[in-house]
């Protein structure tokens, strides 16, 4: 029987779609890739992929799922199966690097970015970036991972030199230019189908660890979810998005084959808006949508559906 296959690494993550699956009564599989094997003697079975890899699964002990994974897609896209968040998509989730060349490409503006590998080469990256406040990140990370922010070359020296430095699982750090916003929020938009279907202020005074699922509020102690004693919201969904700045990341969706999505940007006192991060494995904060009676796991559940029906109408032809 024709399915829809769910490519992921992280259960509480996918709960949440495989929910909506069930309420629309849609036959699913889950494909749980921490280990396993890619068979090349063998067919996949009939009916449409989905992935949602993260390029986090390392902090939970899968370090090689997204290996595993890219050798998955590539044998689905071989038999030409219909795939969303197929092996381009995965490329830009577990690299940065990737992701900002990509956005660049599509004329689309991002920080300053150099990336390094080694202690010396890191500080040579911050001197050469040129700006007084720059951050840290990895290249490959997910969940706000090796995220800090510095205003001195000292103060980056120090924090490589001492035991609360993270070091990246693919060795690679990205130095970046900080961009400073009028107001301590940042916007992600969400996309489904390649298509916008809302955007979210994430509020970022409390830290840059912006991961917006419901099980951060158990795993991540520093993700702002949207504790509810706290009288504004971390996460709040709003209908205000340049039109002209959602029809540039559609393009980048299409071009890069990544049919789900969540886009995060900042503006900085003159307006100037710069994109940062592409997140292929996007998740949907509940309280947020509750409040906007927008439902971003039960649209992607639909949106699977049409593909399903799709693929089944192409089988009985």
């Amino acid at each position: 029987m024709s399915k829809i296959y769910v490519i992921h690494e992280n259960d509480e993550w996918t709960v949440h779609l495989t929910n909506r699956l069930e309420e629309l009564n849609l036959p699913y599989e889950l494909w749980h890739l921490d280990e396993g094997i890619v068979d090349l003697t063998s067919e996949p079975p009939e009916g449409v992929f989905y992935s949602r890899m993260s390029a986090s699964s390392h902090t939970r002990n899968h370090r090689y799922a997204p290996e595993l994974t890219a050798g998955i897609l590539t044998w689905l896209e071989f038999h030409g199966k219909t795939i969303f968040n197929g092996t381009k998509a995965l490329q830009l989730e577990i690299s940065k690097i990737n992701q900002q060349l990509a956005l660049e490409k599509a004329g689309i503006r991002t920080p300053k970015t150099i990336g390094a590998v080694g202690r010396d080469q890191i500080v040579r990256a911050a001197k050469k970036i040129g700006v007084s406040s720059f951050i840290t990140k990895h290249n490959r990370a997910g969940k706000g991972l090796g995220v800090q922010l510095f205003h001195s070359i000292e103060a980056l020296e120090n924090y490589l030199d001492s035991k609360t430095y993270e070091h990246p699982v693919d060795g690679i750090t990205l130095i970046q230019e900080y961009i400073q916003s009028p107001e301590s929020f940042i916007t992600r938009a969400e996309f489904i189908g390649g298509k916008f279907v809302y955007a979210v202020r994430v509020d970022t005074s409390n830290g840059f660890e912006l991961c917006p699922a419901d099980a951060c509020q158990i795993d991540d102690l520093f993700c702002p979810v949207g504790e509810e004693k706290e009288e504004k919201p971390k996460f709040e969904i709003i209908q205000a998005i340049n039109v002209e700045q959602i029809g540039r990341y559609e393009a980048f969706l299409e071009t890069n084959k990544i049919a789900v999505a969540g886009i995060e940007f900042i503006s900085d006192a003159n307006g100037t808006v710069y994109t940062y991060d592409v997140n292929t494995n996007t998740n949907y904060n509940a309280d947020a949508e509750a409040k906007a009676g927008k439902y971003g796991m039960l649209e992607l559940a639909k949106f699977l559906e049409k593909a399903l029906l799709n693929e089944q109408s192409k089988i009985t032809v």
